[in-house]
């Protein structure tokens, strides 16, 4: 009996001891199943790494012992990145763009252990590194027939790959003379005025693709203004507390519900939510004061052992129904109008919402946009559709405008204590009906593309919308998604992050409007543009 060729595993994880040591147990579950589908197709997994029983977990947590790591692999070997959970990508990023053996990245289909997640960041970091590698993911690797004859490809060949006939290259002359139009005026106003992405700290949770880099962002007219967190938290400190208020009962009187606890390390307190307050001042008036178009918090590092998170601050930045806020002139900063916050800073985000404000404002349209996790999807369990639904679910950033009752039927709930040991309400709230525009800027070949296609916002009974929170994260806000001509396996195939941008229009048609203007001006900016799927109808974009 011929021997079985040998695999090495690597396992990366969070930065976050807390997160590392919660899911461990899954991970390694999910590595047990892994190595035994493996040997039956031929395959011996080796794990090139090992347990550590002094911090509790297999994981990579740093660039550093991912270097360690890589330093001894052998670089021609087999290598599979396996991922039950969230990960930093610069953990192994390095020995991935160094490997000379074929790289498959493999992630559970999980809304409570997300994967899923951090395997499509770390996908969008390897295309935009350059890096040649091959992806599977699957719900069940003992009895996923399709992800077992995947993975026996790979492992006899080195390379896997998947149909995206559902995806094709923009053409101008397909867009309506006054789309394009509308395109060109946005387009020649960058060139002449410019725009500013305001970053607070660069590069968030290891999402190297989530950087664009200064001289391709520079040929759409947009450039960054590099901020500091530190700049942020100081600035908080200015804030009286009289200002706070303002802001918490300009909430409170919109009828938001705030889910308080007594013991500020596991629930929510009206303390936190009045320092929520003082960043939500701060920021805007730092934007105001460097001309910021957008702004960028990464407030899964450094302030998060600070201050409360910043979701809700995200959110109502989203948001055009927001709480005034007056600059040192005494004029209100971006008054009737939102603040558009990339999530993590993910610039990628940044740079769509702008254009997605700019564009549907000339179409006259909603211009409130949500950065969301592409975080899982399943089919209804209610039966309510036969179609595949998606799960959206971002960390609370979402804006009042786009959930079901706007303030009345949004809440605030305590961050979880893993991620936030200084807790801060979400914005928590149910993605309304309605026709939508996905969207999504990346790198790859050195150049900047984007991705865009239609869908639309559904709902499910409660039952159905509670069974997908507890999934996944209930204190977060989420959309049920169906998107046009575009499947789950499609999705995961050609999508090159874990993060998706998401915007309204009044209807199908106004919806399709957008995209195609969109579109445009991508194109118009420099990007390569790709559409996905079909509109509405069924009709291919």
């Amino acid at each position: 009996m011929p021997k079985n060729k040998t695999v090495l595993l690597v396992a990366n994880g969070d930065l976050r001891l807390s997160a590392n040591q919660n899911c461990w147990a899954k991970q390694e579950a999910m590595e047990a199943e892994l190595s035994s589908v493996l040997k039956e197709l031929g395959g011996d997994l080796k794990r090139a790494h090992k347990y550590d029983p002094e911090v509790k977990h297999g994981f990579i947590s740093s660039q550093r012992q991912g270097m360690d790591i890589f330093a001894k692999i052998d670089r021609k070997a087999p290598l599979i990145v396996a991922e039950a959970v969230w990960q930093y990508s610069h953990h192994l990023l390095h020995g991935l763009m160094s490997h000379e053996g074929p790289i498959l990245t493999v992630a559970n289909w999980s809304g409570t252990w997300p994967g899923l997640v951090g395997m499509l960041n770390l996908n969008g970091s390897l295309t935009k590194a350059g890096v040649h590698y091959s992806t599977l993911w699957s719900e069940d690797f003992s009895n996923d027939k399709r992800f077992q004859k995947k993975l026996k490809k790979w492992l006899e060949t080195g390379s896997v790959s998947h149909p995206t006939a559902h995806v094709r290259k923009y053409k101008s002359k397909e867009t309506a003379k006054g789309l394009k139009n509308a395109a060109r005026q946005i387009r020649d106003d960058l060139d002449r005025n410019k725009a500013i992405l305001g970053v607070f700290d660069e590069f968030c949770m290891g999402m190297y693709n989530a950087v664009i880099p200064d001289e391709l962002l520079f040929q759409t007219g947009v450039f960054k203004e590099q901020l500091s967190q530190s700049a942020l938290f100081a600035e908080m400190q200015t804030v009286s507390k009289a200002e706070a208020d303002e802001v918490y009962n300009f909430i409170v009187g919109k009828g938001f519900n705030f889910h308080y606890g007594r013991n500020a390390k596991t629930g929510l307190t009206k303390a936190q939510v009045l320092e929520q307050c003082k960043m939500y001042i701060a920021a805007c008036r730092i934007g105001d004061t460097f001309g910021c178009d957008a702004l960028g918090i990464q407030y899964q590092q450094g302030l998060k052992d600070l201050c409360p998170a910043s979701d809700l601050v995200e959110g109502m930045l989203n948001s055009t129904d927001r709480p005034p806020v007056k600059n040192a002139k005494g004029a209100i900063i971006k008054a009737g109008e939102t603040y558009p916050h990339f999530n993590e800073v993910d610039e990628c985000c940044g740079l769509d919402a702008l254009m997605t404000k700019r564009v549907h404002a000339a179409l006259k349209q909603p211009t409130e946009t949500t950065l969301h996790d592409l975080r899982w999807g399943d089919w209804d369990a209610s039966g309510t559709t036969k179609d595949y639904v998606w799960v959206f679910l971002i960390s609370g950033s979402a804006p009042i405008e786009h959930h079901v009752g706007g303030w009345k039927g949004s809440h605030g709930y305590r961050q979880p204590a893993m991620y936030f040991p200084q807790g801060g309400s979400t914005l928590h709230g149910i993605a309304k009906p309605g026709e939508i525009v996905w969207s999504r800027v990346f790198v790859e070949d050195g150049k900047l593309k984007m991705d865009l296609g239609r869908a639309k916002a559904i709902e499910l009974p409660e039952a159905e919308t509670q069974r997908r929170l507890k999934e996944t994260t209930p204190q977060w806000p989420i959309m049920h998604a169906v998107t046009y001509g575009v499947s789950r396996d499609q999705m995961m195939a050609r999508h090159k992050a874990n993060h998706i941008n998401v915007a309204y229009a009044t209807d199908a048609k106004q919806a399709d409007n957008c995209l195609y203007a969109k579109a445009e001006l991508a194109k118009q900016m420099g990007m390569e543009v790709y559409v996905c799927g079909t509109n509405a109808a069924g009709k291919k974009l």
